[in-house]
Parts: C-alpha cells; structure tokens; sequence
C-alpha cells in the first residue's frame, strides 16, 4: 500500500498539518530542522503525492491540455516552451496529444481523450477544428484558447498573429528591395491562416501596381516537402526574383530546391520566410523572416485560461528581421 501523509508523520513524530506544509513548500510554518525530518521520512517511505486526490478534494484540477496540430513545421515548439514556463510559474501542469493535420476524427479522439480527464483548460495549437467537433469542444464547459489561428465566423477565444498582415508585411519587404516578381511558396488556401496571408500578398502586390501570376502562389502545408515542390514547379529559368515561403520548413525547402536547381541564394534568388524560428540562423545563408512572438502565445494562453470564461481574441505582434537571405536590387535588376 503506498504511504500516506499520516505515515510519514508517525515515522516523522509530527503532525500531519505539519507534514502537508512541509511537502507544499510553506516554510515559513516549520524550522529546518523539522522540514528536514519530513523529507527524510517521505523518502524513506517511497511517498508520492497523490494529485488526482488532491483535486478531488480542491475541486480544481492543476493540468492544461495542449493539444497539437500535427502539421510538419516546427512553429509549436516556441509556443510549447511559453506555456510550459507560465504554467509552472503557476503551479499547473501541461499534458500534451496530437490531432493529426486537418483530421477530423484524430481531432475528435484527441478531444473526447482530454474531455474525459479531470483537467482545467484546454489549449488548441494551430488546430483548425472541423465543424462537427467544435460543438463537442464548446459542450465539455471547459475553458479553452485556439493559439496561433484565428477564424472569420467563430466566436472563440484566440491568441495568434494577424495573418494579413503577414502576408502583407513579408511582400511590402521584398518590394522595398527592389523586389517586384515574387512567389508566395507552400501555402494552404483551404484554411483561415492561408487565405489571410494570400490575401495581405496579393494586397501588397497590388499597391505596387503587380498582378501575380496564377503559377506565381503555389499551394502546400507549409512543410519542407512543400517549399521543395514549389520550387520544382517554380524550375530553374523562373523570372521571380524573390520568394516568400509560407513557414520556415517552407522556406528552407525553397533554399535547398533552389541550390539543386543551381540557383544562389541571394544574388540569383532572395527568400524570405514567415515565422522567424531558431531555423532561419542554422541554415546558410540565415533566412530573413517575418517573426512572430510563439513563445509569448503559449504564455498569454494560460494567462487567459487561469481567468475562466474569458472570450478575448488578443493579435500579438509581428516583426521583419533581415538577414542574409535578401539582395536589394539595383534599378537595371527590377
């Protein structure tokens, strides 16, 4: 039978009440001394604290559920360590399950798999919920927080960047260089994030008095595999003088695709990634990038969570970061 706190009290000679301080780390109701003589006995007697009882008797469970888009990029891990460090600034614990890449029934599984546990929140990374499992999110009355998507028609609680802004803001740079024949590379437009990011390129295009091309967007799922494809298609005589891949695996894709095809980087072709991840400095030349803030997501989510019933839709801010990765061209080159 495993030991209790009652047990450790005994071989301790303490009271119980003093043992539970001691575990809970409230010093300042006990010496050293005693504090001392509870760890030995816990230790001696193999305890662990029971949590699941712990919350039944608080009614308030210590556990967030983060569950993850499964779509091969590395965005989620920024966000994973922000939630993880907010989290255990307030005592809470981060359980973690993947819902596949636009999988309605892994999505459902994932969700029927937290719904049926004891936990407190609920976290969404990036997940873009089929129409039929929202309403089985919504049913559970547990809070919850999409991070990194936002949605036209929904009413829900979000942290993510402006994806229109995005798409915007990653063009206005390449065109402020000189930039004027430029790709958008392995972006989904069957989804909120895509079409948004779609729109803000085509958007700054415009003002600058260009058309794309229809084979100037290819579409994708953000992947490395994506940007490479994309490339492929693009070929090694294209006229595009720069171009924006949808994620940082996207782009990296690009970059290597385009050296394969003997394309440099960036005296015959400038890249610019979306997402700005540790990534973009491991690979040569270090990718230029709109950055988004990932790791303050993870921590504004369960900053909302802790206040329960919040429906706020909070925009955190984007950034251009210039690397190596763009040529600026000169009058003749446009």
């Amino acid at each position: 039978m495993a030991a209790t706190i009652k047990d450790i009290a005994k071989l301790a000679g303490v009271s119980p009440g003093t043992v539970s301080r001691v575990l809970a780390h409230k010093t300042a109701f006990f010496s050293e001394e005693t504090g001392a003589k509870v760890r030995a006995a816990a230790a001696q007697l193999g305890y662990r604290k029971n949590t699941a009882a712990a919350e039944l008797v608080t009614r308030q469970s210590k556990v967030i559920a983060a569950i993850v888009n499964s779509t091969k990029t590395n965005f989620a891990s920024p966000i994973i360590e922000g939630i993880q460090a907010e989290a255990h600034r307030r005592d809470l614990n981060v359980i973690i399950l993947y819902a596949g890449d636009g999988d309605p029934e892994q999505q459902r599984r994932a969700l029927t798999t937290v719904i049926e546990r004891p936990v407190r929140a609920i976290l969404l990374l990036s997940v873009d919920l089929a129409p039929e499992n929202l309403p089985l999110l919504q049913a559970a009355k547990i809070p919850f927080c999409f991070l990194s998507i936002s949605f036209d028609d929904v009413r829900v609680p979000y942290v993510t960047s402006d994806d229109w802004q995005v798409g915007y803001q990653a063009t206005r740079t390449l065109l402020k260089c000189g930039h004027r024949r430029i790709g958008l590379a392995g972006v989904d437009r069957d989804f909120h994030t895509g079409r948004q990011r779609v729109a803000g390129y085509r958007q700054a295009l415009q003002e600058a008095g260009m058309t794309p091309h229809a084979d100037w967007i290819q579409l994708g799922d953000y992947s490395y595999a994506a940007g490479q494809a994309a490339m492929r298609s693009y070929g090694a005589q294209t006229d595009l003088t720069a171009i924006i891949g949808a994620s940082d695996m996207a782009a990296v894709g690009v970059l290597n695709q385009a050296r394969s095809l003997g394309r440099r980087v960036p005296d015959d072709l400038s890249i610019l990634a979306i997402d700005g991840t540790a990534i973009c400095e491991l690979v040569q030349p270090a990718l230029s990038s709109v950055s988004q803030n990932f790791y303050e997501m993870g921590v504004a989510g369960v900053q909302q969570l802790v206040n329960e019933g919040s429906t706020t839709q909070k925009i955190t801010p984007i950034k251009v970061v210039e690397r190596s990765s763009i040529r600026r061209l000169n009058h003749s080159e446009k």
